[in-house]
């Protein structure tokens, strides 16, 4: 029990790892520029997870899951690093990042329509209150307040437009590993290609360092958003095979909210009620949308 304590205590240091993810992400973006500091970002990360996961074998994947896995993992990436790093301020960035985690939510109910998870009637309000929490996170101070969600979208429709898609993509890589990754991780060649994504984009937009003011502070938060990022999913993976899973999933319900706290500190960017009311909808959604699996699992 000791060693499987220990892995689980590991992949909960995942949940905090990836809750800073948000904020860091926008702090990189704000010195390095949203691609260019995304492609250091990933990077670095690939090169952590180089060392602590070891290099990748392709032939040992299944091909179904090497093709649909590296597809829609680099989608996902793309979209969740470029809606943050093209939000307009830090509290633009925090609401991109809560429709990004819309994602739970989202997988569970791709699981109930395509991998045939059975569930009870308490999906329906599960789905609704998510959805209804993103709603009231977009309306301002007001809550929910449809023109001013609608406001605040057409202010950057760009951000929330990959954030959603990333949710959505997400989803369905979430559904299609779990059908045809057959005990594969290739977690590790996937952040190999976002890499490889990113910086195709860095060469086709013609950008690059030349600009970029590398000073100390910047540098200390690349790392850190680096470490977040690839010792985050390593440690997931320790906990994952080795530790208790049904402990993880439930905390990982929880990075919504941890994660806007640990961003509104690192970007000084205060939220008000109305934002907390929503995030607190976001993850009581899918937390119901769990239970309506699980009763029936």
């Amino acid at each position: 029990m000791g060693s499987r304590n220990q892995a689980t205590l590991i992949g909960l240091s995942a949940v905090l790892l990836w809750s800073f993810i948000v904020g860091l992400i926008r702090a990189v973006a704000d010195h390095w520029g949203p691609v260019t500091g995304a492609a250091m970002i990933y990077t670095l990360a690939s090169v952590l997870l180089l060392a602590t996961l070891g290099v990748p074998r392709p032939r040992q994947f299944p091909r179904a899951y090497l093709v649909w896995g590296s597809l829609l993992f680099v989608l996902y990436e793309l979209c969740l690093s470029l809606s943050i790093g093209y939000a307009s301020n830090a509290r633009q960035a925090i609401e991109v990042g809560m429709v990004n985690y819309l994602w739970p939510t989202f997988t569970l109910v791709a699981a109930i329509v395509f991998n045939r998870q059975r569930a009870n009637v308490l999906v329906i309000p599960g789905f609704v209150l998510s959805m209804l929490g993103i709603c009231w996170v977009l309306g301002g101070e007001q809550g929910l307040d449809l023109a001013g969600m609608l406001a605040n979208l057409r202010q950057n429709p760009l951000s929330y437009a990959l954030a959603l898609a990333g949710a959505l993509v997400w989803a369905a890589y979430c559904t299609v590993t779990a059908r045809i990754a057959q005990g594969t991780n290739g977690v590790t060649l996937f952040f190999l290609l976002v890499s490889l994504a990113l910086w195709g984009k860095v060469l086709v937009q013609g950008q690059g360092l030349g600009a970029v003011d590398v000073t100390w502070p910047a540098l200390v938060t690349l790392l850190l958003a680096a470490a977040a990022m690839g010792l985050g999913y390593a440690a997931w993976n320790v906990g994952i095979l080795r530790g208790n899973v049904a402990v993880l999933a439930g905390a990982s319900y929880f990075i919504p909210v941890l994660s806007s706290a640990l961003s509104a500190w690192l970007l000084h960017a205060p939220l008000t009620l109305a934002f907390w009311q929503g995030a607190a909808m976001v993850c009581g959604g899918a937390l119901l949308c769990r239970a309506a699996t699980r009763s029936r699992t």
